[in-house]
């Protein structure tokens, strides 16, 4: 397998163990200042508050930062 790793123009990333998990368990992505974001969410009727916040955060914004909690379940 072949695990090596190669930069992508615009973006880092970053990662790091926030304590949840024994193994890094947080990632940051920053994208370049002219880059766009989009989103794919459920068309559930019933939305969870994370799907709601960010539904109105790209509607009136571009994003630079995506950062993922991988360390619990959603």
């Amino acid at each position: 397998m072949n695990n090596k790793q190669h930069p992508i123009l615009g973006i880092k990333i970053g990662t790091t163990c926030a304590g949840l998990k024994s193994t890094n368990d947080l990632v940051i992505f920053e994208l370049a200042p002219e880059s766009t974001c989009a989103g794919v969410f459920t068309q559930n009727a019933f939305c969870a508050a994370p799907v709601i916040i960010a539904k109105q955060h790209l509607a009136t914004a571009n994003p630079r930062f995506l950062l993922i909690n991988s360390g619990n379940a959603n």
